[in-house]
């Protein structure tokens, strides 16, 4: 029966064979439950199952479902992996504990003195526009090590590197090419690979994967 414990061991039981291969080791990989547009009801099955990492999209969506939800389980760790607007900042660093779309300088000064503000840091991954399309977030690979530089220097944790490959063409050569930006930089973090890919991201040094429609099914 495709219930949603099922789909979690199957998704775990493919990451530790994906690592299996490329050596490394199945616990180095966090896999991130997509929840964005789902309701509490959906999420709880994956909780009671052993889930405790979700991503969300919207902040506004997350501060009305989570609060609840965390409060049912305590351990719960929620990333964002969606845009995030400066004037959301605030919020963001006080609802999340990881930021997976850093992809700006203005929201580098607008994150840092939001966890100046709360006294709490919150890790962040910068969002690198790897495919170079016009119709998506993340910073330009040209921009990036100003980027990165900026980043240090505002005294933020720095998790990694994330990037959307192009759909519908091959993920590999770009996750490959995420691996190599971050080596280049000195970051060891890759957030990338979702339902469809998730297996070649581990394989090439995925250290996050953000996996929703495989784990919960068709919207």
């Amino acid at each position: 029966m495709d219930q949603p414990a099922t789909r979690l061991h199957e998704i775990l039981d493919r990451i530790a064979a994906a690592a299996k291969v490329a050596r490394r080791e199945a616990d180095d990989v966090t896999l991130i439950a997509i929840s964005k547009t789902h309701p509490a009801q959906r999420i709880a099955p994956l909780i009671e199952a052993g889930q405790r990492v979700f991503g969300e999209n919207r902040v506004q969506e997350a501060a009305e479902k989570w609060p609840d939800l965390r409060d049912t389980c305590p351990g719960i760790e929620l990333h964002l992996v969606g845009q995030l607007q400066s004037n959301k900042a605030e919020q963001a660093v006080q609802l999340f504990d990881c930021i997976h779309s850093l992809d700006r300088s203005s929201l580098v000064g607008a994150l840092a003195k939001a966890m100046d503000k709360a006294g709490r840091q919150v890790p962040c991954f910068v969002q690198v526009n790897i495919g170079a399309e016009e119709q998506k977030g993340g910073c330009a690979i040209a921009d990036l090590p100003a980027l990165l530089a900026e980043t240090r220097a505002a005294e933020l944790p720095l998790a990694g590197l994330m990037c959307v490959p192009p759909a519908g063409i091959e993920a590999a050569p770009f996750f490959a090419l995420l691996g190599k930006l971050a080596d280049d930089n000195g970051l060891a973090g890759l957030s990338m690979g979702m339902s469809d890919d998730f297996e070649t991201a581990v394989m090439l040094g995925a250290t996050h994967v953000r996996v929703g429609s495989a784990l919960f099914g068709a919207r």
